[in-house]
């Protein structure tokens, strides 16, 4: 193994808790083997992208409500292409040689999966993102 694969295999979160069985399918096994540390290791980045998806385009998302935002977020990934590829990219750049080719064997199908992974991770961060922006007041 070339040292750039070992590095990016090695720097991963660790997923043994995910069952890995023969009855899984290709695209469901490379989700968990790959995209989910994959993403989990970027989870941070994206929510700062994310936060500056937000800043770019005046804060509206900040005066929404929950169920709102919730929505924002999905049609922000769905809809915005430069925003979508940017994200993927944030993924794919972090495959080795042999898990591009087999991302590239079925691209379509594994891209909805990263997708909706990050889409939830950013979800799940609806709380983290609002307190960030929340300016404390300034020390009397």
């Amino acid at each position: 193994m070339n040292t750039r694969n070992f590095d990016l295999k090695r720097v991963r979160p660790d997923f043994m808790t995910t069952t890995i069985n023969n009855e899984m399918s290709a695209e469901e096994r490379f989700q968990n083997l790959v995209l989910r540390p994959i993403i989990k290791l970027q989870d941070d980045l994206f929510i700062e992208v994310f936060k500056n998806y937000v800043h770019k385009h005046k804060n509206v998302f900040y005066e929404l409500s929950t169920e709102k935002r919730i929505f924002y977020i999905e049609n922000s990934i769905q809809k915005d292409m430069k925003f979508r590829n940017s994200m993927k990219g944030m993924v794919i750049g972090l495959f080795t040689v042999e898990e591009y080719k087999l991302y590239i064997e079925n691209s379509s199908a594994l891209n909805k999966r990263m997708m909706n992974l990050v889409k939830e991770r950013i979800i799940n961060s609806i709380q983290a993102i609002v307190s960030d922006a929340i300016e404390l007041p300034a020390a009397v």
